[in-house]
């Protein structure tokens, strides 16, 4: 009977702890489910890099509130937007558009580059 309650228990155990992860997995992908959604909701601010160089120069966003900067790629070639500033870095292929998440900033000034362009294609953030 001892036997029988104890194998009983470790079975209970094992399922107790198979729902647990279980759980959390369903927590995990609703949690991953969430975040792209959100950032659809995010304030968006374009950027077109062409010809090595950025258009506009510089981007006004809000201080202390997360936006998403849209760079598009009009050519000839890739791109890599980087910031070590804002610590990001995106290859962007010609004719391609990519996203990058920033924020929330403290109100100052952020530089990025054109990393394949560094002496034309630069720019700036300004957080206000």
């Amino acid at each position: 009977m001892k036997e029988c309650v104890r194998v009983v228990k470790t079975r209970l155990k094992r399922v107790e702890i198979m729902n647990f992860k279980f759980s959390v997995a369903v927590l995990a992908l609703l949690l991953g489910m969430v975040q792209p959604l959100h950032a659809e909701n995010l304030p968006a601010f374009n950027l077109t890099i062409k010809d090595g160089r950025y258009s506009p120069e510089t981007v006004e966003i809000p201080a202390g509130q997360k936006i998403r900067l849209v760079i598009r790629n009009e050519g000839p070639g890739p791109e890599e937007f980087e910031s070590s500033d804002l610590n990001r870095e995106k290859v962007i292929k010609a004719g391609k558009t990519a996203e990058v998440t920033i924020g929330p900033l403290k109100p100052g000034t952020y530089k990025f580059i054109g990393e394949f362009h560094p002496q034309t294609a630069q720019g700036r953030i300004i957080a206000k």
